[in-house]
Formats: structure tokens, C-alpha cells, sequence
């Protein structure tokens, strides 16, 4: 059994991770049932103010990048469709 083998009413030891201590007496513990506690209470003003908070701390790193490829790819768009019309084919073959 452990520490000592059989117990004694004034023996308290007990094996490992089981120390076996006196009872307590006079500790009263009180829980709330589970379908009556709020696990979401406040999870949407949270989440929105949350949300918000990590969008403006994020978006002058995001939105640069976003914004200068989308003023490239606009500028190829346009240019490739001037290079490819009447007027685009004739300026190329006189600078050729």
C-alpha cells in the first residue's frame, strides 16, 4: 500500500501523490451550472471593438502594397490595350 503498510487512525501518509491529509471540514465550494452561465456574454462587443482595434493597427502595412499593385496592373491594362489598337501598332512601328 505504501509508506508503511497498513493505516493507523494517526498514521496520514499515504503513497505518492496521494498524501492523504485529515479531512476538511467547514469548506463550502459553490458552482453555477453550465446551461446557466454566458459563454458568450460580451463576445460581440468584443469582437467588434477587437476587430477594429487589429484592423487599424494592420491596415498601413496591408494597404500600400494592395494599392500600388492595382495602380500597375490598371497601368499594363491600359497600355496593353493601346499597344494592341490601330494607333498603338502604328507608334511602335515608328519608333522601330
Amino acid at each position: 500500500m505504501g509508506a508503511g503498510g497498513d493505516k493507523n487512525p494517526s498514521q496520514w501518509t499515504g503513497w505518492w501523490g496521494n498524501l492523504g491529509s485529515q479531512p476538511q471540514k467547514g469548506i463550502t465550494t459553490y458552482s453555477l451550472s453550465s446551461n446557466r452561465q454566458k459563454p458568450l456574454a460580451g463576445a460581440w462587443h468584443a469582437a467588434i471593438f477587437n476587430s477594429w482595434r487589429r484592423f487599424r493597427g494592420q491596415v498601413f502595412y496591408v494597404a500600400p502594397p494592395f494599392v500600388l499593385v492595382y495602380l500597375i496592373v490598371g497601368w499594363a491594362e491600359r497600355r496593353n490595350k493601346y499597344l494592341n489598337s490601330k494607333a498603338g501598332m502604328r507608334d511602335f512601328e515608328e519608333a522601330q
